[in-house]
């Protein structure tokens, strides 16, 4: 028995809710076949797609990870052979560790006799989180489990509607920054007046969010707590961010770890046009970029 899925990229902590906060994008993701085997084990046949040289032992890899807890979860009796197709850049900031975990996830979900409801799968999804980058957060999980944008908790995952016209642009500078690396950039103290405006950005984007009311989300859609620390990190960040707020954003941010940079617009010609002087901000320090613009609704992982 054999399955295939596909997981699409991501954005995470989308500025205002760091670890928390997330969703799809379409155009992009990591596709992953899974084969029900008798031997009691996850095996790791094949990575494909990658430039970087990802690890083949399935404790180290997140997808095999993610199977291997699925098997002790459950008391499986059986194992999974896997084959892994890459699309999203390592260190990308666009949730590829999570992606191929995922959609591994979600491809031998469906080879069970019962399959696991979506609810259920999300708590044990964490695991192949905490491989690829030492923390249980779901900010990449979550929205590839339900599609769209998701808050996701420790122990909830609430999907939180958005109009079906608002998109997102996302744009990927052809540098690398891993999670671990950018995660110490954190370290240190923090004003609680820090904390006290983050949360206040964080209620107006979800309230204009549910309201479908682009003013609050202007007002709330930019990261006082994070990407000050983060910034110096990525070259050509500050430019590229601006660049889309003069192009009509509703607010940008850096996507993830980084380096890529994500803008919500209102509609998809505005963030279409955007492209080009987002781009031209990364190529003026030096490198060539990727861009995607996808709805905010995306959809999640799915079988292929």
């Amino acid at each position: 028995m054999i399955a295939r899925a596909f997981a699409p990229a991501s954005v995470a902590n989308v500025a205002v809710g760091f670890d928390i906060l997330g969703h799809a994008i379409a155009g992009i993701g990591d596709t992953v076949s899974v084969r029900r085997i008798d031997e009691p084990l996850v095996r790791i046949e094949a990575i494909r797609g990658s430039a970087v040289e990802l690890p083949l032992d399935a404790a180290g890899n997140t997808a095999g990870a993610a199977l291997m807890s699925l098997r002790a979860g459950l008391g499986l009796d059986f194992g999974f052979a896997v084959e892994i197709d890459k699309g999203i850049p390592f260190g990308s900031g666009m949730g590829g560790s999570a992606a191929a975990w995922v959609a591994a996830r979600v491809a031998a979900n469906a080879l069970r006799d019962v399959p696991l409801s979506r609810e259920a799968r999300y708590p044990v999804a964490l695991d192949g989180e905490a491989v690829a980058s030492g923390g249980r957060h779901g900010d990449n999980v979550g929205p590839l489990l339900l599609g769209g944008l998701a808050l996701c908790t420790a122990d909830r995952l609430l999907p939180i509607p958005v109009p079906a016209t608002w998109h997102s642009l996302l744009v990927h500078p052809h540098a690398g920054l891993e999670t671990r690396r950018a995660r110490p950039a954190l370290q240190g103290s923090y004003a609680l007046g820090e904390f006290v405006a983050q949360s206040a950005n964080l209620a107006l984007v979800l309230s204009g969010c549910h309201r479908s009311d682009a003013a609050l989300v202007r007002a709330g859609l930019r990261d006082v707590l994070v990407e000050p620390r983060r910034a110096g990190l990525i070259a050509g960040f500050e430019a590229a961010r601006d660049a889309a707020l003069s192009a009509n954003a509703m607010g940008a941010g850096i996507s993830g770890a980084g380096p890529s940079v994500f803008a919500w617009f209102e509609d998809a010609d505005q963030a279409r046009a955007a492209a080009t002087p987002v781009q031209a901000a990364f190529a003026a320090a030096g490198f060539d970029s990727d861009a995607w613009v996808s709805p905010l609704d995306a959809s999640g992982a799915r079988l292929c």
